[in-house]
């Protein structure tokens, strides 16, 4: 399995629509092939930043996922609303019984 973590802070006056986004992505995420789970979560320590955490089947389906021009459109659209580069890791796990 591969797990992505991420985050974005966004500038707050585009909170509303960046926190849109998010949503938005990972939903269409979560009905590509090979995508287990894809969630976005607000920071309780700082509101203005998004979490990301993702796990896909393998690193197959994450680069298709990168392909898929919505993909590259959702990170072009959130770099307008920040002011720092996002964050992202790629890790790849294996479940511990």
């Amino acid at each position: 399995m591969i797990i992505i973590t991420g985050s974005v802070t966004l500038r707050p006056e585009h909170l509303a629509a960046g926190v849109a986004q998010c949503v938005a992505h990972s939903m269409r995420s979560r009905a590509e092939p090979g995508c287990l789970a894809h969630n976005c979560h607000i920071d309780c320590e700082n509101p203005n930043r998004v979490a990301f955490v993702e796990q896909w089947a393998d690193m197959a389906a994450v680069l298709a996922h990168f392909a898929v021009p919505e993909s590259r459109a959702f990170v072009a659209a959130l770099r307008d609303m920040t002011d720092a580069p996002p964050e992202m890791a790629v890790w790849a796990a294996e479940r511990v019984q």
